[in-house]
């Protein structure tokens, strides 16, 4: 359906052969999370230059991301953002330095943006979510009883079980993303890429899709990693934030930037 989560499926298949309403800074003032071990990280990058046919779109990055962890990153369009997050999917080999991974590829969940879906396959809500599954059934299998169970389990924690039979295309910008977070949720991941999530949403939407995030590191344990133009937005829903711009990247913390 949109080719870089289908590439990502296929590297995952190559290589392994909340609740919504609640306010953002009642859920961020509790600070409570599912127990973790701190001293292992699911992916580190130590010193990684990525970039294409060796040339370098970004260098010197280190990055550790826990269980639990909401980072956000923003950059303007063309600086990193992207390759990234395809570098941390195992789909762009690195130039140099390190990417170490703690959990497999089957364990990552990833969010594109809306404009990377491609309108002309007619699929329903659910069909969408059910995409979340394939990585674990083999071709022409038909789908478990128990997944079809998940389907209905993960478009509760976004909020709309009632959406599963409407077309995906027929959704708004903002129910849309929510669904694509359930077919990411649908991996069972241990860690969540979300390629601008906020983008080309109202501000009902960015409200709702950002409290959401939160909910499930703190209740869920689970790792996000995100991507907005939304600065301030990003500024007060992630925990740790980074900035990329001009082949570099670095952090930002507490109102303070951390240039490299």
């Amino acid at each position: 359906m949109d080719r870089l989560y289908c590439a990502h499926l296929g590297a995952v298949r190559q290589l392994e052969g909340m609740e919504l309403g609640q306010d953002i800074d009642e859920i961020q003032s509790a600070r409570g999370r599912v127990s973790k071990d701190d001293s292992l990280p699911l992916v580190s990058l130590q010193n990684v230059s990525l970039g294409y046919d060796s040339e370098p779109v970004l260098q010197n990055v280190d990055l550790t991301i826990y269980p639990g962890d909401l980072i956000g990153l923003a950059g303007p369009n063309g600086s990193g953002k992207t390759t990234l997050f395809r570098a941390i999917l195992g789909l762009l080999p690195i130039l140099s330095g390190t990417v170490s991974r703690n959990c497999p590829l089957s364990n990552f969940g990833y969010v594109p943006q809306s404009a990377a879906l491609d309108p002309q396959f007619p699929l329903s809500t659910g069909e969408v979510v059910e995409m979340g599954a394939y990585g674990r059934i083999r071709p022409y299998e038909f789908f478990p009883a128990a997944e079809k169970k998940q389907i209905g389990e993960v478009l509760d924690q976004v909020g709309l079980r009632q959406l599963a039979a409407r077309s995906f295309f027929s959704l708004s910008g903002g129910q849309k993303q929510r669904i694509l977070i359930a077919r990411a949720l649908m991996v069972k991941p241990k860690i969540m890429i979300l390629d601008e999530p906020l983008s080309g949403v109202d501000e009902e939407s960015r409200k709702s899709i950002s409290e959401l995030l939160v909910g499930l590191t703190r209740h869920s344990g689970l790792a996000i990693f995100f991507s907005s133009h939304d600065v301030p937005m990003v500024r007060r829903v992630a925990d740790r934030f980074l900035r990329v711009d001009k082949g570099k990247i670095w952090w930002e913390k507490k109102g303070v930037e951390l240039h490299p």
